[in-house]
């Protein structure tokens, strides 16, 4: 995200918390509640240069039938994302007695607000939805070189949310430990192949960048844009990044997931062919096809041709990295580009709505 993001989101490190409502029909059954978690691990655990030692979680879930949904606003953040209304703290309906889990892993630089739409959704169809603000990588704090250079300790943060959750005194009991699953956008897309299996190689990352196929994916994101110099400053000089970096081949597969949806998933030279191969649980990604932010030939398609059995949605036209976003309003408050700025003719709630009946429809099969 732009740092415009970050100056709105830092309003939400206060009690205030916002959704994107998205109705479709006849697939939501619920109303929807929103509470906040802040888990804190055992130490060590790596921060990654974040001055907040939690992990910051915000859960979506299905709510009784006279929840009071409320409009929420929140100061600077509504001016440029639509904010709808959810049930602050409401209890979940009688019945049915349990509901399957998702983790939601939210993009480089975003939080995970910047989802709102995708967890609110899901929650209206019958799943609790716990997203996590990865440490030294997201809006509400200020950025740090690791927090975006140390991708793979993302899936860990997923791990410990997912082990909080199910001990959580009021939410453990409402979910069905049998059903978990897990979903995320851009670098939290590239979270989605490490949880299912995938073993991400930097030196296959260099290599890419340093060939003729080297695309978009090798420059530095807008959101931090001197990340490639500090990436190769920090392997040659910094011993604890260094130390770090020797862990970036291990395992973060997480057995207790048994299905991931990918959304514009970043970082597919990170992961060579025969690391793919081993991933065994269902995967499927969507992207849009005017993706150029991350190019879908180096990354969506290429998870899609090694990961045995993946599925692959590519929405045609102009649809681009950003607009797997929340919606801005059409009018109002200058809006950032980066964040809000669509390509003629995409409707970005139309992909949104694509993109969430694509994720229900899977999650729905495979976490039976």
């Amino acid at each position: 995200m732009t740092r415009v993001w970050l100056t709105c989101a830092a309003a939400c490190l206060c009690p205030f918390w916002f959704a994107a409502r998205l109705m479709h029909g006849s697939a939501v059954t619920f109303k929807v509640g929103m509470a906040s978690r802040t888990f804190t691990p055992k130490e060590p655990y790596n921060w990654r240069g974040a001055k907040t030692h939690g992990l910051l979680t915000t859960v979506w879930y299905p709510a009784l039938p006279s929840a009071d949904e409320q409009p929420l606003s929140v100061p600077g953040l509504s001016q440029i994302f639509e904010l709808g209304s959810v049930a602050s703290n409401a209890a979940f309906p009688a019945s049915p007695a349990q509901f399957p889990l998702i983790a939601l892993s939210h993009g480089t630089g975003g939080s995970a607000l910047s989802l709102a739409w995708f967890g609110e959704a899901l929650a209206a169809r019958g799943y609790i939805v716990a997203a996590v603000n990865h440490p030294g990588n997201n809006a509400t704090e200020p950025y740090t070189a690791e927090g975006f250079s140390t991708w793979w300790e993302r899936a860990k943060d997923l791990s410990v949310v997912i082990d909080n959750m199910l001990a959580d005194p009021e939410f453990g009991r409402r979910i069905d430990a049998s059903r978990i699953g897990a979903a995320g956008f851009s670098l939290g897309g590239c979270t989605m192949i490490e949880i299912a299996g995938g073993r991400t190689d930097p030196a296959a990352y260099l290599e890419f960048c340093a060939s003729a196929r080297a695309d978009a994916i090798c420059k530095s994101p807008p959101e931090f844009p001197t990340l490639a110099e500090d990436f190769k400053r920090m392997s040659a000089s910094n011993p604890e990044f260094q130390a770090e970096l020797r862990h970036a081949r291990d395992s973060y597969r997480d057995p207790r997931v048994r299905a991931v949806f990918a959304m514009a998933p970043a970082l597919g030279p990170a992961f060579r062919p025969e690391s793919l191969k081993q991933i065994s649980i269902p995967v499927e990604i969507v992207a849009g096809q005017g993706d150029r932010n991350v190019p879908i030939a180096s990354s969506a398609e290429y998870f899609r041709a090694n990961i045995p059995g993946a599925k692959l949605k590519i929405f045609p036209g102009q649809v681009g990295h950003y607009t797997f976003l929340d919606s801005c309003p059409q009018h109002g408050a200058k809006l950032p580009p980066l964040l809000c700025q669509d390509e003629a003719g995409v409707d970005r709630d139309e992909v949104h709505k694509r993109a969430v009946e694509l994720a229900a429809q899977f999650f729905q099969a495979n976490l039976r």
